[in-house]
């Protein structure tokens, strides 16, 4: 498992959030976000202007909200939470997700996740064999991810397994176009994986205002329309788009077939048969 910050310089449309920490946990936090782009500023005061802020303390790196009542934390868990119970429980490579990348079909597929976001089908998918290679160009979301890392090794020295899914996951900032650019014709992903992040509709769940949050900070992915013809140029064997089970088709392209279920939909757009 490696990161790197390749395409680490901010586009001037990236909403900038300050970055505090508690006491004692200084270092930590500046190795954390500089190779990111960003700046822990210590345990100075919160600008008064801010609406979000990163924190780093005991529990890692979050991303809050200010104001009255805010929602809780947003941070990147792999060892943990959900993560663990799915990683250990969730029903293997019966998974739709399973089914859409092709994992029942080959072992060892590369998979490019060009929209990681808070890598939950990147970690998935590694769970169940694939290698995969998160690309996100947000730095912010790009450090939650690398602490998210972090924190995970720390926990894989008693845990074998996790340590071995681990081993699976890459990080990359890039904007995911410059990186198709640069792979056009190469084929190093076998499935590319686009997860584009769009209006929350149901806002009443506390969990939903929490991504709501990120999503005000990150932003959408409005130009995702444009990368599945990149993706379809580059993917070895195919492109997997996840969407809400309602949504229209990414670029009005027809899938060559979906596995929808109540929430979420997988357009699979193979390009040839798994060998």
């Amino acid at each position: 498992m490696t990161a790197t910050g390749e395409g680490a310089a901010t586009a001037p449309f990236f909403h900038q959030v300050p970055v505090l920490c508690a006491p004692g946990f200084a270092g930590t936090c500046r190795q954390t976000v500089a190779e990111w782009g960003l700046v822990c500023l210590g345990e100075s005061a919160l600008p008064p202007s801010a609406d979000y802020h990163l924190w780093m303390d005991s529990d890692g790196l979050s991303l809050r909200a200010t104001g009255p009542d805010p929602p809780g934390p947003v941070r990147c868990e792999f060892a943990g939470g959900a993560a663990r119970h799915r990683r250990r429980y969730g029903g293997g490579k019966s998974q739709a997700i399973a089914k859409a990348v092709g994992l029942r079909d080959k072992n060892g597929l590369v998979v490019a996740d060009l929209t990681a976001g808070l890598g939950s089908d990147a970690f998935v998918l590694a769970g169940l064999g694939a290698r995969v290679l998160m690309v996100e160009r947000h730095p912010v979301a790009a450090a939650l991810l690398a602490d998210g890392l972090r924190r995970a090794r720390e926990a894989a020295a008693d845990d074998a397994d996790l340590a071995d899914v681990l081993e699976r996951l890459e990080l990359k900032q890039q904007d995911a176009r410059d990186w198709l650019a640069g792979q056009a014709g190469n084929g190093q992903a076998d499935v590319i994986y686009l997860d584009p992040m769009f209006p929350e509709k149901r806002k009443s769940a506390r969990v939903k205002k929490e991504m709501q949050a990120f999503q005000a900070v990150v932003g959408r992915d409005d130009d995702a329309d444009f990368l599945l013809p990149l993706a379809l140029d580059c993917a070895r064997y195919r492109v997997v788009v996840k969407r809400p089970s309602r949504a229209p088709f990414l670029a009005d392209r027809k899938p060559g077939y979906s596995l929808t279920g109540k929430s979420v939909r997988f357009d699979v757009y193979p390009l040839r048969r798994l060998a």
